[in-house]
């Protein structure tokens, strides 16, 4: 790959992560908010960023990063993911407790959070299954298994969630990243064709 689609690649990817952070940070929705409010906002679209992320160090589509060296970072933003997924959800809770414990009991009239909620206790039971596996305490071949079906809902009920929120993302940026981050999906799983783990097991 030339030097220069390598540049190109990594300042589309920069401008796909950075605009809707800048975009929902400078939101004039977030006036006169509190800033644990605003802190909840800003986490959630960290975590979407962070989803476009994951996929593309997963599958080594990076220029210049070596697949070991994306891999390594890849987990490293899953415990990120986790942190920016707890501080959303934990700086909700402080702002409106009784909306938060709608939303885990799946009895919120706003259809966003439930997709949320879903995508909330995805990404925990892959975290549980990530100390699992460094334990060697599940096979390999059904970590992996487990890890892209739970990345797969993770992904899909994130973008259902955030596309159906009117919040301080703009229009565009959000669409973009929520397009983007689903297209990084599909091509990784595309690539990596992970279901053939299914046929040889049968086999």
């Amino acid at each position: 790959m030339s030097r220069i689609r390598a540049t190109l690649i990594w300042i589309a990817l920069a401008g796909a992560v950075a605009i809707p952070i800048a975009v929902a940070a400078t939101s004039p929705q977030l006036a006169w908010r509190d800033p644990v409010y605003i802190a909840a906002g800003l986490a959630g679209v960290i975590a979407m960023a962070i989803l476009l992320l994951q996929p593309l160090l997963a599958g080594g589509y990076l220029p210049g990063l070596p697949t070991l060296k994306g891999r390594q970072i890849h987990r490293l933003l899953g415990l990120g993911l986790l942190i920016a997924v707890i501080l959303h959800v934990g700086a909700l809770w402080i702002t409106s407790p009784p909306d938060v414990v709608d939303a885990l009991l799946f009895a919120s009239p706003t259809p966003f959070s439930v997709w949320g909620v879903i995508a909330m206790w995805a990404v925990f039971a892959t975290a549980l299954l990530a100390v699992l596996h460094q334990r060697r305490r599940i096979r390999p071949r059904l970590w992996r298994l487990l890890h892209t079906g739970l990345a797969v809902v993770i992904v899909a009920g994130s973008v259902i969630h955030a596309l159906l929120i009117e919040g301080t993302m703009g229009t565009v940026s959000k669409i973009a990243l929520c397009a983007f981050a689903l297209a990084a999906t599909i091509k990784v799983i595309l690539d990596l064709r992970v279901w053939t783990l299914l046929t040889r097991r049968r086999a």
